[in-house]
């Protein structure tokens, strides 16, 4: 074993609970429970507190994707709201340039952003308390500051230099000339007086209204080329998620432009294999899950793109036959090679994932980001909205390619997040950051839970997996490796690598993803939640 395993202990509630990497918005979202809100209401709240307290990974430049659960209906819904690229430009105008990626910074790398559009299709369909009150607490902490948690801290550290780069940026994020450190102050007045035009004018003023001007003015003042109709025009997906079952649970995801479809194609072909009498760190387990995860990732990079544009076939990649016919290709006592496809997103970032479930049975699984940490690095003068690099790092600029960048089209989106039902109602609310991480954690999780029997904390705080390279162009042409944590056996690193896999360990204090998750135990009538160790978060209740 590594230098000592991380854990915590599982959380308790039957009232309410939110599990999230900031513990000041769980107390916010908290106190939205407390005073008779329900989990929408509580996960508004928490969304909006998280894009202050979590600048480097999501913020209202950035996007949203959602699964929510009504238990009144028993119904699933989605929600995604990820915005097009600026009108102005094409493909072309940058290869004439001489570029063959997208720029990662400035305002070429953004996309529209799509989260304030989210929380007022959550609030309007499902909300019970006024829109503007479930803002305040975000407001707060943006006009009167909070102080930083350690791992916010090192995201400043790790990024100032780049943020410097921006005027508009450092004269907010690091205000003074310093870059702000553990337990130090941070305000964002400018971005307090966005939320108070959010909070009065809705996602109209975001969009429409003064706020939008001003966003569009800044963001081509800078050399970007977007329009007002492009953010005029933003549009928000509602839809039912896509789903499969898996050991009789049905597990449920976003839909494209998400890439959520690659959990649910891996636990498709695992589940033809008996992995009950293993365990999660058996050699044998993770092998089988790793070779799942080669062919869906090889879907992922040949096929898949923005569904409004280009057409490919999700219903049969996700259909049971399918994985029947490609099961066949997985070698129990042999590790195949990764067929990388073309070239797509890159992928390491920067990214946060919440939960929420309330006494009468609602949960929510919801997951936002600004694509890279800080997003594109820069903010919008006097409004505090930093914005996503979603279109830099989503666009191939090879010609032909189903992800290639086009003016209004959406790049394909690394953001997941799932949510199961058993018997019908709500079981298992779970997510986590980490790019092409998420759908490998993904199928971790379900089948620490559901195969090898774990408990929520168990199944968070268990050693994990990582195969590496999925889709970054950066590194797609590397040789294929599988990244084990610290705390993984030296026995599975031994018969993983007899297996003929390339093992790597991660260095000590380098961890894969921020689990997040809630299993609601209807027997009991009790909520169990769990938060990653290897976050700032914490699974909070009552």
């Amino acid at each position: 074993m590594g230098a000592g395993r991380m854990s915590r202990q599982v959380v308790y509630g039957r009232n309410g609970m939110v599990c999230t990497n900031s513990p000041l918005s769980a107390a916010a979202g908290l106190k939205v429970l407390q005073d008779g809100g329900n989990a929408f209401d509580a996960a508004l709240a928490v969304a909006a507190t998280e894009t202050v307290t979590m600048a480097p990974m999501c913020g209202i430049g950035g996007d949203s994707f959602i699964l929510l659960y009504e238990e009144e209906s028993g119904q699933v819904t989605g929600i995604s709201s990820s915005g097009v690229a600026g009108s102005g430009t094409s493909a072309e105008y940058y290869r004439k340039q001489g570029l063959t990626k997208m720029p990662l910074e400035g305002p070429h790398s953004v996309g529209v952003p799509g989260e304030v559009a989210a929380w007022e299709e959550v609030h309007r369909r499902f909300g019970s308390r006024p829109f503007a009150q479930l803002l305040e607490t975000a407001i707060g902490y943006a006009e009167d500051g909070f102080s930083l948690p350690p791992k916010i801290a090192q995201s400043f550290a790790n990024t100032a230099e780049r943020l410097a780069a921006f005027p508009s940026t450092a004269e907010v994020l690091l205000a003074g000339g310093r870059t702000p450190g553990e337990g130090d102050l941070l305000v964002n007045r400018d971005l307090a007086q966005s939320l108070r035009r959010i909070a009065q004018g809705g996602a109209d003023e975001f969009y429409r209204g003064e706020l939008a001007r001003k966003m569009v003015e800044s963001l081509n003042d800078a050399g970007g080329l977007f329009t007002p109709e492009d953010f005029a025009s933003h549009e928000v997906d509602v839809y039912d998620p896509i789903a499969t079952t898996y050991r009789g649970e049905t597990i449920y995801q976003t839909r494209p432009p998400s890439q959520g479809f690659l959990h649910l194609e891996m636990l498709n072909l695992i589940e033809g294999f008996k992995l009950s009498h293993l365990s999660s760190d058996n050699p044998e387990a993770i092998h089988l899950m790793v070779e799942a995860k080669k062919i869906a990732y090889d879907d992922r990079n040949r096929l898949a793109g923005d569904p409004r544009v280009v057409e490919w076939p999700l219903e049969e990649v996700l259909s049971k036959e399918y994985a029947d016919r490609r099961r066949g290709e997985i070698q129990p006592g042999r590790a195949g090679a990764e067929t990388t496809g073309l070239e797509t997103a890159r992928t390491d970032g920067n990214t946060t994932y919440f939960c929420v479930a309330d006494r009468a049975g609602n949960a929510v699984s919801w997951v936002h980001s600004l694509s890279h940490a800080f997003g594109s690095r820069f903010m919008a003068a006097g409004t505090g909205v930093l914005f996503n690099n979603r279109a830099g790092r989503g666009f191939s600029l090879e010609a032909g390619h189903p992800n290639e960048f086009a003016p209004n089209k959406r790049t394909m989106h690394t953001l997941n997040c799932y949510l199961t039902l058993r018997n019908g109602k709500a079981h298992i609310v779970g997510g986590t950051p980490g790019g092409d991480f998420q759908p490998q954690s993904g199928v971790q999780i379900i089948t620490n839970l559901l195969d090898f029997g774990m408990g929520p904390q168990e199944a968070v705080d268990a050693p994990r997996w990582w195969s590496f390279p999925g889709t970054d162009p950066a590194t797609i042409e590397t040789e294929m490796e599988l990244r084990v944590e610290p705390e993984m056996p030296e026995e599975t690193v031994k018969g993983l690598r007899q297996l003929g896999h390339k093992v790597v360990r991660r260095i000590p204090g380098v961890y894969d993803g921020k689990v997040q998750l809630i299993v609601i135990d209807r027997e009991r009538q009790v909520l169990l939640g769990a938060a990653d160790p290897r976050g700032d978060g914490l699974a909070a209740a009552f």
